[in-house]
């Protein structure tokens, strides 16, 4: 099974992406890609850009590694309740992209975590509402509130052993779907 897993955030110490790589360890016999949003650092959409100059090079290798993989594993950062630029950037050119749906049908765990009480659950809301729209196939879920408190960054995983079994029961049902399809 390949595993696409995608920190929506451009920070060198996300902590979407460390979630994002503790998801991907507990999925045995996998081939994980964690994903960089700064490998696809591209102009700001623009509709005139598009039809100046086409669609990036970058849109195009991201959308390649989406079609490539079995299952995504998505964690959102949250920048005001939505979003980071660097995410909703490659996102909006791979939209772009013609004849593509984002997110190809795809199975996906969609998981956001925060420092605050509400763990990213305001870009999870967004996101579930908006992926479905562009070929996304939500299958699960997953917000990590309080992440300095829940999160061991040393041992890199969830150290709130209530979540981390949260966790681990969605990762359980995601790769059971992904094991359906694969026949």
């Amino acid at each position: 099974m390949k595993i696409l897993a995608v920190a929506g955030s451009n920070s060198e110490t996300s902590i979407n992406k460390l979630l994002v790589s503790y998801a991907a360890s507990l999925i045995e016999n996998a081939e994980v890609e964690i994903v960089d949003m700064n490998d696809f650092e591209m102009p700001i959409y623009k509709h005139q850009r598009e039809v100046e100059s086409g669609v990036p090079q970058e849109a195009k290798n991201f959308a390649e590694k989406i079609d490539a993989a079995d299952l995504l594993l998505i964690s959102l950062s949250e920048h005001n309740g939505t979003y980071s630029t660097a995410f909703k950037n490659v996102f909006d050119w791979t939209s772009r992209i013609k004849d593509r749906a984002v997110w190809n049908e795809k199975p996906m765990l969609l998981m956001a975590t925060a420092p605050g009480a509400r763990g990213g659950l305001g870009v999870l809301e967004a996101a579930t509402k908006r992926f479905p729209l562009h070929g996304g196939n939500i299958v699960e879920t997953f917000t990590l509130p309080f992440f300095n408190d829940n999160f061991d960054k040393e041992a890199g995983k969830i150290s709130n052993e209530e979540k981390d079994s949260e966790l681990k029961e969605k990762i359980q049902k995601i790769s059971a779907v992904e094991s359906i399809l694969e026949k």
